[in-house]
């Protein structure tokens, strides 16, 4: 039995969401992931999170959210001697990743450059918010600055609503799973030729490929892009009102569904429409859909529609999709029993990656660690002694 990355090593040392995250992807999968963190300066996310006591223990949940599967030392890169300490983790590993600015890993010696002459099958992966060349690479960003940036916040919300921020970190969490499919390809590459290479994904080209979509559209007819609310082009991919108050999002988007769903309802004759048609009639459809909508409750559309195969959504909070029996048939989420996750009192809930396998597929097996917990154990391994690792502590390397 093994996942896909089991012997591989990462040495991570990235910060915040994208570049954990990344990681995160390639330990449920099996890689020793060995997260280094300053040994005064944790990671900010430690230090983030709903709970005030988990913040205050260095374990917020901002940071458990991707800390599963890991292992955690201290270095300081910015001394000669966690350099060194560094370059020889690098030495016997697969993989490195960092998420500063561009300049910063070259200045301290640790570009690609200078880790490639140490070991030449090293992928190096630089996950930025512009990329690490061009006018804009030494330039700092987070997830909602790349969101207003790129154009996303420009059309997310409504004419009465301007531009709103994508609720969830979007950027960030794609920008991960991006990062961890270059990791990967680079991988699969190197098993085919030998060779590393350095690998650059971003927060920005994450954002174009989300909305790329609507920018091959806006680039083919000239229009500017405007809000993508939750009525689209024509009525049988919109969000209504039922019976109850609550919402109901039809996607009756494909010919098929269309007429499958002005069938049930009674008007056959309205399915038999072209989609050139049904743009045109668009606000009339809207109407009369609304109107038939108001005759159940949105549960009860959503039941009928999906029996008849007609794609069809009640609008939920977060809450009660976390509790629909579907998500728990999928596992896609893992719980730590109290006393399971050390640092942290009762219940803890972490995410496994988004996807399935029938044979050796994602799945969360250790804690996220306690600050700086495996530090001793990840330096004996590479042939510091006890008294070489006291030192370093002592200097305030680790």
């Amino acid at each position: 039995m093994s996942r896909a990355f089991e012997g591989i090593r990462v040495i991570d040392t990235t910060h915040v969401i994208a570049g954990p995250f990344a990681t995160y992807q390639l330990a449920l999968l099996g890689a020793d992931v060995i997260k280094i963190e300053h040994p005064t300066e944790p990671d900010q996310t430690r230090r983030s999170g709903s709970d005030p006591d988990l913040n205050a223990n260095e374990m917020g949940t901002q940071y458990v959210n991707q800390g599963a599967n890991k292992r955690s030392i201290t270095l300081d890169l910015k001394t000669e001697k966690g350099r060194e300490i560094l370059k020889r983790l690098v030495a016997d590993a697969d993989v490195f990743v960092e998420n500063y600015r561009s300049e910063a890993f070259p200045a301290l010696g640790l570009g690609y450059e200078d880790l490639k002459k140490i070991n030449p099958a090293l992928i190096y992966c630089s996950l930025t918010a512009w990329g690490d060349k061009g006018p804009r690479s030494n330039q700092t960003a987070y997830d909602q600055v790349i969101q207003a940036y790129s154009g996303v916040m420009s059309i997310t919300g409504t004419p009465e609503t301007g531009p709103l921020r994508c609720g969830p970190q979007l950027l960030d969490f794609g920008g991960g799973i991006i990062g961890a499919l270059a990791i990967s390809s680079a991988l699969f590459r190197r098993a085919q030729t030998g060779q590393g290479q350095h690998v650059t994904p971003t927060l920005t080209d994450t954002a174009f490929q989300l909305m790329s979509a609507q920018i091959t559209a806006s680039l083919r007819s000239g229009k500017e892009l405007t809000f993508q609310t939750t009525d689209r082009k024509h009525a049988g991919q919109s969000c209504y009102v039922a019976k109850d108050g609550e919402q109901i999002m039809l996607g009756a988007g494909n010919d098929q569904q269309y007429a499958r769903f002005w069938t049930l309802v009674g008007e056959p004759e309205r399915g038999a429409a072209s989609l050139a048609e049904r743009y045109d009639r668009a606000a009339d459809d809207r109407a009369r859909i609304a109107a038939i909508m108001l005759t159940k409750t949105a549960q009860e559309w959503e039941d009928c529609l999906q029996q008849n195969h007609i794609a069809a959504a009640r609008l939920r909070t977060v809450q009660e999709a976390l509790d629909d029996p579907q998500t728990e048939y999928r596992n896609a989420r893992h719980w730590f029993e109290d006393g399971d996750c050390p640092g942290v009192e009762g219940r803890l809930s972490v995410p496994v990656a988004g996807f399935g396998a029938d044979v050796d597929g994602p799945r969360v097996d250790t804690p996220p660690p306690r600050y700086g917990a495996d530090t001793d154990d990840v330096l004996a391994e590479i042939g510091m002694s006890a008294d070489e690792i006291a030192e370093a502590r002592a200097q305030g390397v680790i």
